[in-house]
């Protein structure tokens, strides 16, 4: 309870300010599982099953296809070899299908994005208005006291007006390295499914070739 009162009252000295950076803590929090969460259902951290589809069909072995793949990787490859084997499309048309799949694909992935950029980059800002805006207050109340102006008061205003600046970073530093994780999560996809179009594109016109 002493913990929770404390919280409230730093809050209420940071102003509105922090009150809006711990709103936008909670928000970045809920941002983060939330795609955790949806790349786990994707499969975005499996990718032996596409991978290993991709080697039989590559070595000619007519693996079934999955009706309905649930992974990202996985479905990708089966829409890709549909796409290359359905003979509805001409190579420059199938390149641009696949080339489209992928691309939904990882738009899919990066879904959500937008708002943990804001966040790290408006978080700092916010903390900053906040800082200014409290500096300019105690330096008021320092010129109205005039010659009876108490270090220890002007002290006590500053450091509260510091606080949304470190508030803010606290929000803004975390917002960042999960953007970047899940970038780099992404990248990763769509360096697989680079892969394995390629592949199976040279898989399919080696076949057209032999026919």
């Amino acid at each position: 309870m002493t913990d929770l009162t404390s919280f409230a009252g730093l809050l209420a000295r940071g102003g509105p300010a922090l009150w809006l950076i711990a709103l936008l803590s909670v928000l970045t929090l809920a941002l983060v599982l939330w795609k955790v969460w949806r790349l786990s259902l994707v499969g975005a951290w499996a990718g032996g099953r596409a991978e290993a589809l991709v080697s039989r069909i590559c070595a000619d072995e007519a693996p079934a296809l999955p009706e309905r793949p649930r992974t990202v990787r996985l479905r990708f490859v089966t829409d890709s070899w549909h796409v290359l084997q359905s003979g509805a499309f001409a190579p420059d048309a199938a390149r641009e299908e696949i080339t489209r799949l992928a691309q939904r694909a990882l738009a899919d992935l990066r879904g959500g994005l937008r708002p943990l950029e804001l966040i790290a980059t408006i978080a700092p800002l916010i903390g900053l208005l906040g800082t200014v805006l409290g500096m300019i207050e105690a330096f008021q109340a320092l010129q109205d006291s005039g010659a009876q102006a108490d270090a220890g008061v002007l002290a006590g205003g500053i450091w509260e007006a510091l606080l949304t600046t470190a508030a803010g970073m606290a929000v803004a530093i975390p917002a960042t390295i999960a953007l970047s994780w899940f970038e780099s999560v992404a990248d990763t996809v769509r360096h697989d499914m680079e892969d394995h179009a390629t592949r199976l594109a040279i898989h399919a016109h080696k076949g057209t070739g032999a026919a």
